[in-house]
């Protein structure tokens, strides 16, 4: 838990850009290979304990940003404020 906590923490901090989708959120990160881990490690532990989230990392060459997407069925908006606060 206090590993998950501290992946998110690190999300938090280096989020740039957060977008409201129709099911979830789209995020905007930096592009770096230490991000990418961090997403990676993200997606590791929430598809472990909250199964029902649909995950999409978009990368593109060099340091263009990163984008991941978090959505899932209807009320994961609610969820991801309330339980993730990302």
């Amino acid at each position: 838990m206090e590993r998950k906590a501290t992946v998110i923490g690190s999300l938090k901090q280096l989020l740039l850009e957060r977008q409201a989708i129709h099911n979830g959120f789209r995020y905007r990160f930096y592009g770096s290979d230490e991000l990418l881990d961090l997403l990676i490690t993200f997606i590791k532990t929430e598809r472990l304990c909250s199964g029902f989230f649909k995950f999409k990392i978009m990368v593109s060459g060099g340091e263009s940003p990163v984008w991941l997407e978090l959505s899932g069925p209807e009320g994961v908006k609610e969820f991801i404020l309330n339980e993730i606060g990302l």
